[in-house]
């Protein structure tokens, strides 16, 4: 943990960026998929710009989600985000659809086959992190900036605020003295907004949202608060900026606090460890902070193609630890089955839960009823605490 006093920034996208908007058809796909079949194996991309979105990648799932009801997909994610602009409308967008059968090469290592185990959809390192810094266990930076664009969002889709539309990014900048965040230094938000609204207006509706996100008496000074800080903003989303799937993995994790594996999330089925691997980090990271074992816990994960059990675990607690770090990984290793299958089955990941994560964090929310973000449970509390005699 670092001591003395610095300047910390993290940043997120709403929904209806352009990348955001095809991490949520991607998702979406994934979903359709597992809703007929829970052990599909997918791995969708999508590129979205002017009225046109193009899905490419390789499938292995029932033939009923076939290119039509990919196309359909499509259109129901882009229809719900909102767009219904001249540039890019869910009904008027061209759609196309490149995906193929899955290459036999990989479903060789990955399928599990008499005393072999399911293995590891792909190599690769993946981490997971909590911090006490919020309610949530999430880093404050990242936490505020996502609640600023959702509770925008939120006004937008329930009609109070009009003049928003969909595109939109937020930038927090807190104040931190020995590792604690302290105060707000700056906010940055840019919003895509309708021909009708004036800078003035705007930045009294963007003021509104950043005040109840904000802890009391957080708002920074006038002079650093921006509200599009370039001025105009109508054209936006994929008619302003090309969009393509996973690009903006430091915004569905921690905000740049923590390091990030490389593989982004979104477009993947479970057996893909760049996304269950990674669930599974978080969900470990999350239970060791809230079992009260330390302040924060980073947890790196690594895997070999075909291989079930992880090649390594690593902990790192920043010196914040209550408990023996090299304990603690022993621990982790027995608590939870870590091999791909292992981790399917403990956070219960083939089912349609993926469309939610595409915007605003895949880390923070509380867990859904039907089994979304089951791994921000923290339901393994009590056998940490156990395991070190609490």
């Amino acid at each position: 943990m670092r001591k003395g006093r610095y300047l910390f920034t993290s940043e997120s996208v709403s929904e209806g960026h352009p990348d955001k908007v095809c991490d949520r058809i991607s998702d979406a796909v994934v979903d359709a998929f597992l809703s007929h079949d829970p052990y599909s194996r997918v791995a969708v991309e999508t590129l979205a710009t002017t009225n046109r979105v193009i899905l490419a990648g390789e499938v292995r799932g029932p033939e009923v989600v076939d290119a039509r009801m990919m196309e359909e997909v499509a259109r129901a994610a882009v229809r719900d985000i909102g767009y219904r602009q001249e540039g890019f409308h869910w009904e008027k967008m061209e759609v196309s659809v490149f995906v193929h059968q899955q290459s036999p090469d990989i479903a060789v290592g990955v399928d599990a086959a008499g005393n072999k185990d399911e293995g590891a959809g792909d190599q690769g390192i993946m981490f997971g992190f909590a911090c006490d810094e919020t309610d949530a266990l999430m880093p404050a930076p990242i936490h505020y900036s996502h609640a600023i664009l959702q509770s925008m969002a939120q006004a937008r889709h329930d009609g109070s605020e009009p003049l928003l539309e969909p595109d939109a990014k937020s930038q927090v900048t807190l104040r931190y003295e020995d590792g604690v965040p302290v105060g707000v230094a700056s906010v940055v938000v840019s919003t895509q907004h309708t021909e009708q609204a004036s800078q003035e207006e705007l930045r009294e509706i963007v003021r509104g949202h950043v005040s109840r996100c904000l802890p009391n008496g957080w708002m920074p000074p006038e002079e650093e608060f921006y509200v599009n800080p370039t001025g105009r903003f109508v054209v936006g989303g994929p008619d302003g900026d090309c969009g393509l799937t996973g690009r903006k993995i430091i915004v569905d994790t921690y905000g740049g606090a923590a390091p990030h594996g490389g593989g982004a999330f979104s477009g993947k089925d479970p057996t893909k460890v760049d996304r269950s691997a990674a669930y599974a980090a978080r969900y470990l990271a999350k239970n060791v902070v809230a079992a009260g074992l330390a302040k924060q816990c980073l947890i790196q994960l690594s895997y070999a193609i075909g291989v079930s059990k992880p090649i390594s675990v690593y902990v790192q607690t920043h010196g914040t630890a209550e408990v023996d770090p090299f304990k603690l990984e022993s621990v982790l290793r027995e608590i939870m089955d870590l091999s791909p299958r292992g981790i399917r089955e403990h956070l219960k990941l083939n089912r349609p839960i993926y469309a939610r994560t595409a915007a605003y964090g895949h880390f923070g929310h509380a867990p859904d009823a039907d089994g979304g973000f089951s791994w921000e449970r923290t339901d393994l509390v009590e056998q940490l605490r156990s395991a070190f005699g609490g």
